[in-house]
This record gives C-alpha cells, sequence and structure tokens, in this order.
C-alpha cells in the first residue's frame, strides 16, 4: 500500500512539473511575442523612417511586392519615384536581387536624360541597395552626385584648354629660336623673329597673369582687406593702362559721367576688370572711333561702370556664354587680337567678389555696353549711402548729357548708347 501511494505521488509531482514547464514556455514564448517590435500597418518597422529622415541621401524603402513605402521628397523630385513604384528600371532590378539572395550591390546611374533636355537636364546618383529586415524589406539610397561631375567636368576642361593656349606660344617660341639660330648670319632676320619672339613671350606672360589672377578670385574665399576705392581712380588707372592699345588704333579713350563715387573692394582687382572691358571694346572696334567709361550712381545703393564701343558687336546667340573662361565668339580674330580667353571670366568673378553684377548689352554692327554694377560706399564710410534715389537718377541723367556732349563736341562719329532696360 505505502509503495502505491509513493507511486501516485510520484506521478502526481511529474505531471505538476510538466504542467509547470509547458506554462513557462507558453508565457515565455508570449513575452518574446510581446517584446519583438511589431510593424506597423505601413510595413515600415518603428525607428527605420526616423533614421530615414536624418539621411543625406534620397531614401526609399520598398516592401516585398515592389511598393515604395516611404521615399523622400528629393527621391520624388529626382525623379527616381513615382507614385507607389520605383521608376527607374535599373533600381528595381537592383531591389528585386538584393530581395532574393541579400547582398548588397552599388552602381552609378543617369537619371531626367530625354531627348527634349538632353545630357545637361540629366543628374547622376550612386546609387547602393540593401536588405532590411527579415520581410522582404529593401532600402534603396540615393546619393546625387550631379555637381561633383558637373565640377570635375569643368576642371578637365580647363585643364585642357589651359594645355591647348599654353601650347601655343610655347611652340611658337621654341620654332621662332630655332629659326634665329639658323639665321645667325643674317641680322635682319635676327632682329625680326626676336620682334616676334617678344609678341609671343608677353601673350604668354598675360596668360599666365590671367590663370594667377583667375585662381585667386574663383574661390569661396572672400577678398582680404577690403577698402574705400575711388571709382574716378579705377577709371584713370585702367584707362592709362590701355592707352597704348587705343593709340595704335588711333581709337579715342573718353570718360564721363558722376564724379566722386566710392565702393569698397580690391582697387587692383578693379582696375584689372575695368582695363579688361576697356582692352576688349578697343580689339573688336574698328580704328578711328571711341571707347567711352561713364560712371553713374542709379539707385540709392549700387553704382554703375558702363563700357560703351562702337565695335562689331556679339551675335544674340552668343552673349550668354562670353563669359565662360576661354570662350571666344571669333577664335582668329581673338588670337590675331592676343587675346587670352580669360578676360571676361575674370571680370565676371571680380564682379561677384566685390558683391556686384556684370551685364552687356550688344547688337551686331552696333557696339556693345558692358555695365559693372556695385554696392556703393558713401561719404562717411557706410555700404548704405543716405541720398535719394532720385535725386542721383536726376544727377547721373545731367551728366550722361554732359557726357554725350563732350563726346560729340569735335565732330566725331555718333556713339550708340543703347538704354536697354537691365543697363
Amino acid at each position: 500500500m505505502e509503495v502505491e501511494i509513493v507511486a501516485a505521488l510520484t506521478g502526481l509531482a511529474g505531471l505538476a512539473i510538466g504542467l509547470a514547464t509547458g506554462l513557462a514556455v507558453r508565457v515565455s514564448e508570449r513575452a518574446q511575442r510581446v517584446s519583438a517590435p511589431a510593424a506597423p500597418p505601413g510595413g515600415l518597422p518603428p525607428g527605420v523612417a526616423s533614421v530615414l529622415s536624418v539621411l543625406r541621401s534620397s531614401a526609399v524603402v520598398v516592401d516585398a511586392e515592389d511598393r515604395v513605402l516611404r521615399a523622400s521628397s528629393a527621391a520624388r523630385a529626382f525623379g527616381v519615384v513615382s507614385g507607389d513604384r520605383l521608376v527607374v528600371d535599373e533600381v528595381l532590378a537592383m531591389a528585386r536581387l538584393v530581395r532574393r539572395d541579400g547582398e548588397i550591390r552599388e552602381t552609378e546611374i543617369q537619371v531626367g536624360m530625354s531627348r527634349a533636355r538632353g545630357r545637361a537636364g540629366a543628374r547622376w546618383f550612386a546609387v547602393r541597395v540593401a536588405p532590411l529586415g527579415t520581410h522582404g524589406l529593401v532600402l534603396v539610397l540615393a546619393e546625387d552626385l550631379t555637381e561633383m561631375r558637373r565640377v570635375e567636368a569643368i576642371r578637365r576642361d580647363f585643364v585642357a584648354n589651359v594645355s591647348h593656349e599654353l601650347k601655343t606660344p610655347v611652340g611658337a617660341l621654341s620654332l621662332l629660336a630655332e629659326t634665329v639660330e639658323g639665321a645667325a648670319d643674317d641680322p635682319e632676320a635676327v632682329r625680326r623673329f626676336a620682334g616676334r619672339m617678344q609678341i609671343e613671350s608677353v601673350r604668354l606672360n598675360h596668360l599666365v597673369q590671367d590663370l594667377m589672377t583667375l585662381s585667386r578670385i574663383q574661390g569661396d574665399e572672400p577678398l582680404p582687406e577690403l577698402r574705400p576705392v575711388e571709382l574716378d581712380e579705377v577709371v584713370a588707372e585702367a584707362l592709362d593702362r590701355s592707352q597704348i592699345k587705343a593709340t595704335s588704333k588711333d581709337i579715342e579713350l573718353t570718360t564721363g559721367g558722376t564724379d566722386g563715387l566710392r565702393v569698397r573692394g580690391d582697387a587692383e582687382l578693379l582696375v584689372q576688370a575695368l582695363r579688361n572691358l576697356v582692352d576688349n571694346a578697343i580689339a573688336y572696334s574698328p580704328e578711328h572711333t571711341r571707347v567711352v567709361v561713364a560712371t553713374r550712381q542709379c539707385d540709392d545703393r549700387h553704382v554703375e561702370v558702363n563700357v560703351t564701343d562702337q565695335g562689331i558687336g556679339i551675335p544674340a546667340g552668343e552673349v550668354e556664354r562670353i563669359f565662360e573662361r576661354f570662350y571666344r565668339v571669333d577664335p582668329a580674330r581673338s588670337r590675331q587680337t592676343g587675346g587670352t580667353g580669360l578676360g571676361l571670366a575674370i571680370v565676371k568673378h571680380v564682379t561677384t567678389k566685390h558683391g556686384g553684377e556684370v551685364t552687356v548689352w550688344s547688337k551686331e554692327g552696333a557696339g556693345s555696353t558692358f555695365t559693372i554694377r556695385l554696392p556703393l560706399l558713401n561719404p562717411s564710410g557706410h555700404d548704405a549711402p543716405s541720398q535719394a534715389a532720385g535725386a542721383s537718377a536726376a544727377g547721373s541723367a545731367a551728366s550722361d548729357a554732359a557726357t554725350e556732349a563732350r563726346v560729340h563736341a569735335d565732330g566725331g562719329p555718333p556713339i550708340v548708347r543703347p538704354t536697354p532696360p537691365n543697363l
């Protein structure tokens, strides 16, 4: 009897232990299910959206059926996503491969190119596709490389252009040196070739100087030690440096406008920018004409310097490109005049560095007017002048009339003085 009781008690104890163990397992499983993150109705795990919102790259999350669960505004703006679908076939194919084998993939793609827009309207992206969790979700990250590609293209073109421009005078100097050596017994030939060598060396020096100036001003760093600058002195110095070229073509350099205007800036850079405009006006004007440089206060905060010529003018289709480095409307004529192709690019960068802008009006056969617009510095040394705009406009109109009277005083050919809306 005692043996049976012990056996029964042992069986009951084993049953109780079994039930307790099963109950503990069930409780543990339920606790694990409760503690595990549950996907929201949209299918995106909690916390993922917060992480994606701080990423600099365009982010897209795609579910197991290729539907877009989340996409950044940049991804939609750049044309990677439309509605709830990836519209770039290459990215969609990568997402399916990543979902199938779980391997991270990377590539570069071009988005937005069409026949109408061409390559100029396309954007480049570095795309990285990776699995997200275990439910078939895929994360697509696209970093915009367009600006980097553009800078690389500009740098590549710049190096190619510099190499080409340097090759011409260097090759000419080398050839002339050989010629001089072969003509050592002919003094007249030596003098002639030595003169040509001097011309090429001057051209080479101008190119190097322009490259140094451009490298100084085209960066994002502000100009150091800006000081009050008298525009009258800038104009006088620029014209003095261009006088020899003007005399060689019997071109008269004339000044006019408002005296006593000042700006804050780098005097040497302003002189170089204005001289570049005057040199261009001389180079592309016929003999026995005039180049007029006039200053005026256009409103209570800005001053303008206008350089007007009677030259050949610029074709309408070329006006937007003339400030590009090494761009020439007529390459053959530019080489004859000794230009480096950097003069107007320097004018643009110098003006921008001083908080201003440069514009141009031109008509073929009627000449051109280049306008440098700069912030005005009033007599007290502050950048915000106190003069009334109406008074300044009246004064500038009177000064312009006086300038025209001076230009026509001796019966020379009329100066074409257009007044387009933006000048």
